[in-house]
């Protein structure tokens, strides 16, 4: 059996870490069109520099959390056993699926630890400020935050598109089922006859779209259903 997993803020909330949009429409006291798009980082660099600096060094404070440590485990046994392929797909930016040892993990949404040099395109492990840093590569003044903003293109589509197709079992871990092309996933995993599940901590906009729905805290809920699937006794 091939599984997707699809995750959001939902997940990493329980860590500690603040979801996107809170509900001010703001993020972490910024107007996301502010700090989130091309124009804004054209506009005010030193803004947008500082605001991810400050993300990655809220990332010493949290740990992953049981949500985040079963789904490295099911990849664990999956790919152990072969039983089939295992897809773990993050909107989130921060590293706590890689803490907790995920493996086959596309960050759709790019990375706080992690630099891109406009300069020569690379991407480089990051851990301090990007601000007027130097491309370990190029040695270029060019790097910008490794996050993908509005209007640009989320990373690995053709992997993930190959892997819906693939899939047997799609499940979506806390998302809001708003932001479009992941919103769509679950549409696309149906089509190819895909299982669908949600684990929400409340109905997310697509819930509609899941033929399972379960919703409560991601670390009760995700490992309950690791358990479940790795056919364990609770």
């Amino acid at each position: 059996m091939n599984i997707v997993v699809l995750t959001g803020a939902g997940i990493s909330a329980e860590s500690g870490l603040p979801t996107f949009r809170g509900p001010d429409g703001l993020w972490e006291g910024h107007r996301v069109e502010d700090v989130a798009t091309p124009e804004a980082f054209v506009a005010d660099p030193d803004l947008v520099h500082h605001f991810y600096d400050q993300r990655r060094v809220a990332l010493g404070s949290v740990e992953p959390n049981a949500a985040h440590e079963a789904l490295a485990r099911l990849e664990r046994h999956w790919t152990t056993h072969v039983l089939g392929d295992f897809l773990l797909v993050t909107q989130n930016i921060d590293d706590l699926h890689d803490r907790a040892g995920s493996m086959n993990l596309v960050h759709m949404h790019g990375e706080l630890r992690s630099a891109w040099c406009l300069a020569c395109g690379s991407h480089s492990a990051w851990a301090g400020s990007t601000r007027g840093a130097e491309c370990p590569g190029c040695d270029a003044t060019a790097l910008r935050p490794d996050v993908v903003w509005f209007g640009e293109i989320p990373r690995g589509l053709e992997r993930i598109a190959r892997a819906l197709r693939e899939a047997d079992l799609f499940v979506s871990i806390g998302t809001s089922g708003a932001v479009y092309p992941a919103a769509g996933f679950v549409q696309r995993a149906a089509l190819y006859r895909a299982r669908t599940v949600e684990l929400n901590l409340v109905p997310s906009e697509g819930s509609l779209l899941f033929r399972d729905s379960r919703h409560g805290p991601a670390t009760e809920l995700v490992p309950a259903w690791v358990a479940q699937l790795m056919g364990e006794r609770p």
